[in-house]
């Protein structure tokens, strides 16, 4: 993303993940628990956030803060699965459903990305998408918007229906 002309900050709770040596070119490298790092940041319009932490509950929380903020952008790696849940009990712990409108997940472009630096070119696609308005290039939520007549947070939506995975 640094190579696209994005600021990167990166953010984990294990300094084994989080340390200079793994992100030499990122402007900031904060190994803390999520809520005091994310509170270190000051976020505007045209801040973009990615959320690929370790794992489901993880997501949830730094997930809650994101669809919080002024960003422009907000990503979160995951199944359709994964994501749906998250929803529900975002929405379930009180969040409004609307604010879910802007996540981009899964995250990055679908081009058919496997390994980690794949992944890594189908995210910054999508970043670059969003600043170029390129809105042809993002898909996003359709697979999750597209039902008809059903509101894709309430407890009748099966999740099971949404299980297929497409490498990104």
């Amino acid at each position: 993303a640094k190579n696209a002309g994005f600021e990167v900050n990166v953010i984990d709770d294990r300094e084994s993940y989080a340390n200079r040596e793994r992100f030499p070119e990122a402007k900031e490298v904060i190994a803390q628990d999520f809520e005091t790092a994310m509170a270190k940041l000051t976020l505007s319009e045209s801040s973009y956030i990615v959320i690929v932490t370790r794992g489901h509950r993880d997501d949830m929380r730094v997930l809650r803060w994101a669809v919080q903020t002024p960003a422009r952008y907000v990503g979160m790696i995951g199944s359709k699965r994964k994501t749906i849940t998250i929803f529900r009990e975002l929405v379930k712990d009180g969040l409004a459903p609307e604010l879910f409108d802007r996540v981009h997940a899964p995250v990055g472009l679908d081009i058919g990305a496997i390994t980690p630096e794949e992944i890594a070119v189908a995210i910054t696609a999508e970043l670059i998408a969003v600043r170029r308005h390129a809105e042809r290039a993002l898909p996003h939520m359709s697979w999750f918007k597209s039902r008809a007549n059903t509101e894709p947070l309430s407890e009748d939506f099966s999740a099971s229906e949404h299980t297929e995975e497409k490498p990104r």
